[in-house]
C-alpha cells in the first residue's frame, strides 16, 4: 500500500495535469463574460501551441539532427553544399523560429568552412588539422551567444589567413544561412509572426469569412511561392560569391577531392556526437508529425476534413481551429514522459521513488517563450479593433478609394516595394500590423479581394535581406565577422526586387483559384461600399 501512495506521489505532476482541466470545468459556465478577447484570440492560441511545440523540438536537439541529416544526404560540392544549408535552414525555419534556426545552423557552417581552411593548410605544409567540433569551441573559434534576446559576438583573430576564394565562399555561406531563415518562414502559417497577424486581423476585420486563410490553404499558396525564391536566391548566391565556373562548383573531377572529404567528416562526427534516437526525440518526432498531419486535414477545403466530420457547426464548418490543434498537442508535451515510464530511486533521496521527467516543463517554456510577442500580438488586434470601431479604418479607406483607377497588379507591386522597403528598417511585426487594417479597408473602398493587397504586404515583410539590423537572422551571421554591411545590401538588394517579383507572380496566378479571388467578397461588404458578390472585381483582369 505505501509502494503505491508512492508511486502516485511520483506521478502527482501527470496527475494534476489530467484532474485540474476536469475541476475547471464549470468555470466557463458560472463565468460567462469575456474580457480582453483581443489579446487572446485563436491566433494568439495557435501561436502560443506552434511554439511550445517548436521549443520541444529544440530542447531534445530534434532539429539539429534532422540537419546533420539533410547534409549528408546533399553532399558538400561547393554549390550542393550552399543550397543544402539554404533547404535545411528554410525547413526547419517553418517550423521553428528563424533567430533559433540561425543561431544552430551558422555554427555548423562555419565548423565546415574551418575544416576546409584546414585542409587547405595542411596541403601547403601548414599545422596539425584537429577535429573541429562544435561542443567544445576553441579559443581561436568566433563565438556568438543568444542572451535575453541580445547578440553579444566574441571576436578573436583568425587562426591563419584565408584566401580571396575561402573569404567569398564564407560570406556566401553566412548570407544563405540568414536569407534562408527569413525565405522558409513564409511557407506554414505558423512560420513566422507577420502570418498569424494576417490570420488574425483577417478574422478581427472581416469576421464573416470562412476561415480563409488556415494551415492548409496558407501553405498551398506560400509554399510554392517559398520554392521559387528559394531556389533564385540559391542562383543569385552562387553566381555572386562563386561564380559560374559549373565544374567546380558542383565538384566534377578530382579538384577539391581532400576539402569535400574533410567537410563531410566534420558533418558525420556532429551526427555521430548526437548518438542513437532516445525515447523523447522520437516521442517529439511522432508527435509533430501528428500535429501536421491534423492541421493539413482538419479543413482542407477540396475535401471534407476531420473536423467537418466529427465537429462540425450548423454551417458544416470546422469548430475546432489550427489553434485548437496546436494547444492539443501542446498539453500532451507536457504530460508524456521523456523517458520509458517507470519508477526509479531519486538519487539525492535514497529509498524515495521518482517518476522520470515530461518532455517539456513549465521552466523550460517559460524560458524560451518570446511572451513579449504575444502581447504584441494581441495589441496588434485590439488597434485593428479600434480603429473599426472609431471609423478611422472607414475614413482611411475613403481616401484611398481614388485607387480604384490603378490597375490592380500596380496596386499590389507598389504595396510590395513599400512593404520591402518598410521592413528593412522596422520590425515585420510591427509593419503588418500597421499596413494590414489599412489595405483591408482600401480593398472595401474600391471593390477589390482584400488578400490580393493583404497577401503581398504579409510576404514582402518578410523580405528583410539589406541590413544587419532588419531581422535577427541577419544579426547573427553578421556578428559571427566577416561580412561587411556593404556584402549584406549588395545581395540582398537585387534578392530584394526577385522576391517581390516572386510574390507578384503567386499572387496573380495559383492564390486566385486557392482563395476565389475572381469576385469580390460577400463577407468583405462595408456599410460603406456598393459591390456585389456577382460582380467581378477589379482581379478579374489578370489569369
Amino acid at each position: 500500500m505505501t509502494t503505491c501512495w508512492q508511486g502516485l506521489w511520483a506521478y502527482r505532476s501527470y496527475l494534476i495535469v489530467l484532474l485540474l482541466p476536469i475541476i475547471l470545468l464549470p468555470l466557463p459556465i458560472l463565468i460567462p463574460t469575456k474580457v480582453s478577447t483581443e489579446y487572446l484570440k485563436d491566433t494568439n492560441i495557435l501561436f502560443i501551441g506552434g511554439l511550445i511545440v517548436a521549443i520541444a523540438v529544440e530542447h531534445w536537439n530534434l532539429h539539429k539532427r534532422i540537419a546533420l541529416r539533410a547534409l549528408l544526404i546533399i553532399g558538400v560540392r561547393p554549390a550542393l553544399l550552399i543550397l543544402g544549408f539554404m533547404m535545411v535552414t528554410a525547413f526547419l525555419s517553418m517550423w521553428i523560429s528563424n533567430t533559433a534556426t540561425t543561431a544552430m545552423m551558422v555554427p555548423i557552417a562555419h565548423a565546415v568552412l574551418e575544416e576546409l581552411q584546414n585542409t587547405r593548410m595542411d596541403s601547403q605544409g601548414g599545422s596539425d588539422n584537429p577535429t573541429f567540433e562544435l561542443q567544445d569551441p576553441s579559443p581561436q573559434k568566433e563565438v556568438t551567444k543568444l542572451e535575453n534576446g541580445q547578440i553579444t559576438p566574441a571576436h578573436s583573430e583568425p587562426r591563419a589567413m584565408k584566401s580571396k576564394e575561402e573569404v567569398r565562399f564564407s560570406k556566401g555561406m553566412s548570407l544563405c544561412v540568414a536569407y534562408s531563415a527569413s525565405i522558409g518562414g513564409i511557407a506554414t502559417l505558423t512560420g513566422t509572426t507577420p502570418n498569424l497577424v494576417m490570420q488574425g486581423q483577417m478574422q478581427s476585420i472581416f469576421p464573416e469569412n470562412p476561415n480563409i486563410i488556415n494551415f492548409a490553404s496558407w501553405f498551398g499558396f506560400a509554399f510554392p511561392t517559398m520554392v521559387i525564391l528559394l531556389l533564385l536566391a540559391w542562383l543569385w548566391l552562387q553566381f555572386l560569391f562563386l561564380g559560374f565556373n559549373f565544374k567546380k562548383n558542383f565538384g566534377i573531377g578530382d579538384q577539391g577531392k581532400e576539402k569535400k572529404q574533410a567537410a563531410l567528416q566534420v558533418i558525420k562526427i556532429q551526427h555521430k556526437l548526437l548518438g542513437p534516437m532516445n525515447f523523447a526525440e522520437k516521442a517529439v518526432t511522432v508527435l509533430f508529425v501528428i500535429l501536421v498531419v491534423l492541421w493539413f486535414t482538419r479543413e482542407p477545403g477540396f475535401f471534407p476534413g476531420w473536423g467537418n466530420l466529427a465537429f462540425a457547426n450548423s454551417k458544416g464548418e470546422s469548430m475546432p481551429s489550427d489553434g485548437t490543434v496546436a494547444m492539443f498537442i501542446s498539453v500532451i508535451l507536457f504530460i508524456v514522459p521523456s523517458k520509458i515510464p517507470g519508477l526509479t530511486q531519486d538519487p539525492e533521496n535514497p529509498g524515495k521513488l521518482q517518476a522520470p521527467p515530461a518532455l517539456l516543463t513549465w521552466k523550460t517554456v517559460n524560458e524560451k517563450m518570446p511572451w513579449n510577442i504575444m502581447l504584441l500580438l494581441g495589441a496588434g488586434f485590439a488597434l485593428a479593433k479600434g480603429s473599426e470601431k472609431s471609423g478611422l479604418s472607414e475614413w482611411v479607406g475613403d481616401k484611398l478609394s481614388p485607387l480604384q483607377h490603378m490597375p490592380p497588379p500596380a496596386t499590389a507591386l507598389i504595396i510590395c516595394l513599400l512593404i520591402a522597403t518598410f521592413t528593412e528598417c522596422i520590425s515585420n511585426v510591427a509593419t503588418t500590423t500597421l499596413f494590414l487594417p489599412i489595405l483591408a479597408s482600401m480593398a472595401q473602398a474600391i471593390c477589390l479581394h482584400p488578400l490580393y493587397i493583404m497577401l503581398p504586404c504579409t510576404l514582402a515583410s518578410s523580405l528583410a535581406f539589406m541590413l544587419p539590423v532588419a531581422t535577427p537572422p541577419n544579426a547573427i551571421v553578421f556578428s559571427f565577422g566577416g561580412l561587411k554591411v556593404t556584402d549584406m545590401a549588395r545581395a540582398g538588394f537585387l534578392l530584394n526586387i526577385i522576391g517581390v517579383l516572386v510574390i507578384m507572380l503567386a499572387i496573380n496566378t495559383w492564390s486566385f483559384h486557392i482563395f476565389n479571388m475572381h469576385t469580390f467578397p460577400s463577407w468583405a461588404q462595408s456599410n460603406a461600399t456598393q459591390c456585389f458578390p456577382s460582380q467581378p472585381d477589379h482581379t478579374t483582369a489578370s489569369p
